[in-house]
């Protein structure tokens, strides 16, 4: 039960550090306690925890124009950050976490501009069809954040230089690009400002939490850690992650998201996998190379490793087979 409302809205544009912070926070949040983050990240191009960097965004040009890659812990796609755009954090307790509460607190706030903002696909906050907020989801062991982005003035054609969307999930949008799936708030409502959108977030996170927030202090929070932290966000070996050279590749767009699965066959056998997914389940898809690996590159061992997965949760045994007949079609 939620007894506890507090917010932290923070005036750093560093995206590193900024993702420290929220880290921080998450791990620092007490129980019986929601923390609602409201943050913003100068022209910087975040992707999730299993995405390839190099698929995914335009690293030469971002970084040319004085843009910053980063990498979250998250799972889900790649989305463009810039002063046009604000970004909130939900940080409670595994036992509070409800993701449709949580939402509700931006679908009102949207709404009490008069706008029919809703919830739908996997992890989209819709106007009229037109996505104006992503949201990709964390937890390690009880701590766990909700966080989105909340398009207000961002810019498109930025967006688009930098971002690298497949033409398969584009297609499964129904769009021919990421311009024409997105709308800025400032389109429908041409005097918004980002401080009055914070201001209707804390009114809404009252109303639905039914309690008065109160900021966090900043003298609360250890600054030497966070920096500390934000120093390991900025690594390219986070960032970019391994150069290991594979020999085969496998291509593909499920319901609960894109794959690709890299590796190498040696003496009949899986010896090296590397996964890249916009999968929400950042976590789970992290553990899939670790089961593959050893495996003889049958399809009869293949679907074997089904009876090998750990948990009965039906999408990460959803997400193995899918992963196992992506391999699959690769056998001659």
């Amino acid at each position: 039960m939620i007894e506890q409302l507090h917010y932290y809205m923070t005036d750093c544009t560093d995206p590193y550090e900024n993702l420290a912070l929220e880290e921080w926070l998450m791990l620092h949040t007490a129980p019986g306690q929601c923390i609602l983050y409201l943050w913003q990240n100068a022209r910087t191009v975040v992707i999730g925890r299993n995405q390839n960097a190099w698929s995914e965004c335009r690293i030469a040009a971002l970084e040319a124009d004085g843009g910053h890659l980063a990498r979250r812990l998250s799972g889900g796609g790649a989305v463009y950050h810039d002063m046009g755009n604000l970004n909130f954090t939900f940080l409670v307790h595994k036992p509070d976490y409800d993701i449709d509460r949580q939402l509700s607190v931006i679908e009102d706030a949207v709404r009490s501009y008069g706008l029919p903002a809703m919830k739908t696909g996997r992890n989209d906050v819709t106007i009229d069809g037109r996505k104006f907020s992503g949201n990709a989801f964390y937890r390690m062991g009880v701590y766990c954040y909700h966080h989105g982005t909340l398009l207000v003035d961002t810019d498109g054609e930025a967006m688009s230089r930098y971002l690298n969307v497949s033409k398969a999930k584009l297609a499964s949008k129904g769009v021919a690009s990421v311009r024409s799936r997105v709308v800025n708030l400032r389109e429908l409502l041409p005097d918004l400002t980002i401080p009055d959108l914070q201001q209707k977030l804390l009114a809404s996170f009252a109303g639905i939490y039914g309690g008065i927030p109160v900021p966090l202090p900043d003298a609360m929070i250890d600054w030497d850690a966070i920096r500390a932290r934000a120093a390991e966000f900025a690594e390219r070996s986070w960032l970019l992650g391994s150069n290991t050279a594979f020999s085969d590749r496998a291509d593909g767009r499920f319901p609960w998201g894109g794959l690709t699965i890299e590796y190498t066959v040696q003496g009949g056998i899986l010896r090296q996998v590397q996964l890249y997914s916009d999968g929400m389940d950042a976590e789970f898809l992290l553990s899939l190379p670790a089961l593959l690996e050893g495996c003889l590159f049958t399809p009869a061992a293949l679907e074997a490793l089904t009876d090998r997965l750990p948990d009965g949760d039906p999408l990460h045994h959803t997400m193995l087979r899918d992963a196992i007949g992506l391999l699959c079609t690769q056998i001659e």
